[in-house]
């Protein structure tokens, strides 16, 4: 199997925002690409960009808290594109509110999204993965909330973290592999997941605060996060494992 043929990339919570602009950007630098999110129209859409701008992309709708429905998504893509050697676990979800005014149903979707749903996508790529020896990568969207903390955004941040530590560990296991586990981290970027957060008074007084403490005095843009997952897709990677990047205009610069 050569080289270019081996290169098959599942993008989770790739319908849009920093998951379209992954799977765009690691398509035009040769990736066959499977996307997966519960948005159907959007994978279908992000599918679409792919292939205008010549790239080979297919869609795989499901919902990530399912272990069914991740299982039967991986099996799909695998049928239409290969065994995956590249795995980035994007998808996530956040609501702005502080811990106090929060409910246990609410931690629950949190945990079972940003958390539990990385597990199983990790899980169930994992045996392709490391069949795929030094051409295998993992590469887990964390979030400098998880780094740092964020106000009113505890149960998030908490989940972030966690992402932070799993990665680490399986970066550990999988090293006799020579799979590669590596996390980015992207601060305050332009999705309409942040803009969600927004809506209300404070989320919005939140929102412009981190705009005036951006060094470089803007939001990250969903590309920016792209060129990083790409860095660490690449061959030129192959020997970082269990490493965390920041990928936030210098607002968070601890180690």
């Amino acid at each position: 199997m050569s080289e270019q043929a081996s290169m098959v990339a599942v993008v989770t919570g790739g319908a849009g925002g920093i998951g379209r602009a992954l799977a765009l950007r690691l398509a035009a630098d040769g990736w066959a690409v499977g996307v997966l999110d519960r948005d159907a129209d959007g994978s279908a859409a992000t599918c679409d960009a792919v292939r205008e701008a010549g790239g080979h992309a297919v869609a795989s709708p499901a919902d990530i808290t399912s272990e069914d429905e991740v299982r039967a998504a991986f099996a799909s893509l695998r049928e239409q594109l290969g065994p995956p050697n590249l795995l980035v676990n994007n998808a996530g979800w956040d609501v702005f509110g502080f811990f106090k005014d929060s409910d246990a149903a609410t931690w629950d979707k949190l945990i079972a999204i940003n958390y539990r749903g990385m597990l199983l996508c990790t899980h169930a790529a994992l045996e392709d993965l490391r069949a795929a020896g030094d051409r295998g990568r993992i590469i887990n969207v964390s979030s400098d909330a998880g780094r740092v903390g964020s106000s009113g955004e505890a149960v998030y941040a908490g989940c972030k973290a966690a992402i932070i530590g799993f990665s680490k560990s399986l970066a550990r296991e999988l090293a006799r592999d020579l799979v590669t586990v590596n996390v980015v981290c992207p601060g305050p970027t332009d999705t309409t997941l942040l803009a969600s957060v927004g809506e209300s008074e404070y989320g919005a007084k939140v929102v412009a605060g981190l705009k005036r403490a951006i060094p470089f005095g803007r939001l990250g843009q969903p590309e920016d996060v792209a060129g990083a997952v790409a860095f660490l897709a690449s061959a030129e990677a192959r020997f970082i494992t269990g490493q965390v990047v920041s990928v936030s205009g210098g607002l968070t610069m601890a180690g």
